[in-house]
């Protein structure tokens, strides 16, 4: 299966922040999910497939080329949709479109106009008068009309209406179909990814933790519950993280396999949400019981 994008040892230190030994892949045709709370590093790694950051050790690939050598090339390819309007305001979207056809050589003005037509776009309407859910699609529009290979949308749902969030997210699995559109969608809104997400990669305090299948992460990942007699030191470190009351403990665990060979029916075993795997992360981190 071919990687679109490949990260292989990546380094990148700010002052109070650190990406430590990154090496992922992202697949060809699918939509891949970043997860991860504030500050953890997913913007910092967006940054880094744009080329507008440069890593300290390590190497990227992108479409198998390097940004060294084919940054144009690579940057034909991709088509970027921010959270905020990074238009300029007093403009209209014929006009920027006048502005931005010129800088892609497979501009498809064909394409533009199906793409206004079906998010219902007005053409000569300023910027600044667009809601947020117009300007996204807008966003969108501009992207797709270059032919982009790769979309990156970094918070794309952030602030939509639930009706104008869902009617995006069934645009971005359509878009997929057939294959030679791939979508990175880095979102704190989790519940979004349930609904479209292929795999996920989740990135912890500049680490990746994992990537996989929303089924991977489901048949891996649990919450237990059980009573405060099953757990002694060596059973604890079973857990990512674990919650203790004086009714029982609920916990974490990245093994269910092993959790229900070692426990079995005396724990109740629930499906684990992403916000769940996120937040027992951080807090197996912070030494949380």
């Amino acid at each position: 299966m071919e990687n679109v994008i490949e990260f292989n040892h990546v380094h990148k230190s700010f002052r109070n922040f650190q990406l430590t030994d990154l090496s992922l892949t992202v697949k060809k045709g699918f939509i891949s999910g970043f997860i991860g709370g504030n500050g953890a590093g997913k913007s910092t790694i967006i940054k880094l497939m744009m080329n507008l950051l440069q890593p300290d050790s390590g190497s990227i690939s992108m479409f198998g080329l390097n940004y060294s050598e084919h940054e144009k090339e690579i940057k034909q390819r991709i088509g970027f949709v921010y959270d905020e309007n990074v238009f300029y305001e007093q403009l209209t979207l014929a006009e920027m479109k006048r502005m931005i056809k010129p800088a892609y050589r497979n501009w498809d003005d064909d394409v533009f106009q199906h793409y206004v037509q079906t998010f219902e776009l007005p053409l000569h309407q300023k910027f600044k008068t667009l809601s947020k859910g117009m300007s996204m699609k807008a966003s969108l529009a501009i992207a797709l009309s270059h032919h982009a290979e790769l979309i990156i949308m970094d918070e794309p749902t952030s602030g939509l209406d639930p009706m104008i969030r869902r009617e995006l997210l069934d645009i971005l699995r359509q878009l997929i179909q057939n294959g030679e559109v791939t979508i990175i969608f880095s979102t704190h809104i989790t519940t979004d990814l349930d609904h479209i997400a292929d795999y996920i990669t989740f990135i912890h305090q500049g680490e990746h933790m994992f990537t996989k299948t929303l089924y991977q992460i489901e048949e891996d990942y649990a919450i237990v519950k059980g009573g405060l007699e099953l757990l002694d030191r060596e059973t604890e470190q079973e857990f990512v993280a674990i919650r203790k009351s004086k009714h029982g403990f609920e916990a974490l665990t990245a093994n269910k396999s092993r959790v229900e060979q070692i426990f079995g029916d005396m724990v109740l075993l629930e499906r684990a949400s992403l916000e769940d795997i996120m937040f027992y992360t951080k807090k197996g981190g912070e030494q949380y019981a």
